[in-house]
């Protein structure tokens, strides 16, 4: 029997697009369960937004390995990225706070730290940002109420810098997700 690949995923502190991305992600573990063990990060931000949406118990449940945020080398996922013992990292949902420190190389947080060793590496990174382009847009709140929110140019500039980056991906919805599962369960 071949050995499954090891896929990180990272979740950050945004609640858009949190609950589809979930439910997305279980159904990639469903469908490549025999190709790829996918181990999920959670930043700090990332364990409080999961309790507000009741997801930290699916998450625990549904996923065999989940740890959380200590710093940004705890758990050891870049030295692990740096290993080159990851199939590819997908961050998603990803804060406009993690995307601009990614564009900036600020590293001082679990998932910018591993995202930017990854890059350092050429391990393949897939990152779907919240504030993906400038503009309105409506999110659910934890309540089932909507929100506005204003994506600024300075949050859209940070996209288009971190999708100009090598081995570095950008993507805008959860619907994107399974293309990148199977460009990889292609390469069996």
């Amino acid at each position: 029997m071949k050995k499954k690949r090891k896929v990180a995923w990272g979740i950050t502190g945004s609640g858009e697009k949190l609950v589809e991305t979930v439910e997305i992600m279980q159904q990639m573990r469903d469908e490549y369960h025999k190709q790829f063990d996918i181990r999920v990060f959670i930043s700090r931000a990332g364990d409080q937004v999961l309790k507000y949406y009741n997801l930290s118990t699916t998450l625990e449940t549904k996923f065999d390995k989940t740890w959380t945020e200590i710093n940004s080398n705890a758990p050891f996922l870049a030295g692990q990225i740096q290993m080159g013992r990851y199939e590819f990292l997908l961050i998603a949902p990803a804060t406009s706070n993690t995307v601009a420190k990614i564009s900036l190389r600020i590293a001082d947080t679990l998932l910018s730290n591993a995202a930017i060793m990854g890059q350092k590496t050429r391990t393949p990174l897939f990152i779907m940002p919240t504030d993906f382009r400038e503009g309105i847009v409506t999110t659910k709140l934890p309540n089932g109420k909507f929100l506005e929110l204003n994506i600024t140019r300075e949050d859209a500039e940070h996209v288009e810098k971190i999708s100009e980056m090598e081995n570095t991906t950008a993507f805008e919805s959860p619907e994107d997700i399974p293309n990148i599962f199977e460009k990889y369960a292609s390469n069996d």
